[in-house]
């Protein structure tokens, strides 16, 4: 699977352990930032770079790291398709995927440190859809409202 990871100013100390994990989890990261962090990386202009590669389907999902996380996940989920949510505990990285289809995990490296991150990228990318008839029901739901708004 192809991840596309991102990371503004705030996010940045997290950004290469991130690319990291997700290959030493058997994936390929795709890297959208180009250079050191500038205080003018704004997290909607990362946002946009992840949730394009998986608009365009290039990347399955996307991994998103900002201060507290917040800003990210209000940025992506204004991208149609774009399923993102802050997740800062295992439960919620894992289940997000298997019950809602999660397509991007986002983080705040203000707020948790590298050790937890990582063990939410592994949780991340390690879940899979559970096509649960309920799940499923509930999934098509939300794929709707995204078609109609």
């Amino acid at each position: 699977m192809r991840i596309a990871i991102g990371a503004d100013h705030a996010g940045h100390p997290l950004y290469q352990a991130v690319m990291d994990q997700v290959r030493a989890c058997g994936h390929e990261p795709v890297g959208v930032n180009t250079g050191p962090p500038q205080a003018d990386d704004d997290y909607p202009d990362f946002a946009v770079l992840v949730g394009e590669r998986v608009q365009r389907g290039d990347c399955q999902r996307g991994i998103i790291v900002c201060g507290s996380g917040v800003g990210v996940t209000v940025a992506a989920n204004k991208m149609r398709g774009i399923r993102a949510c802050m997740c800062h505990d295992s439960y919620s990285a894992h289940q997000g995927v298997e019950h809602d289809d999660m397509n991007v995990l986002c983080m705040g490296a203000r707020i948790i440190g590298s050790a937890l991150a990582l063990e939410l990228v592994r949780d991340f990318v390690t879940a899979s859809f559970s096509k649960e008839a309920r799940h499923q029901r509930r999934l098509d739901k939300v794929l709707a409202m995204d078609k109609a708004r």
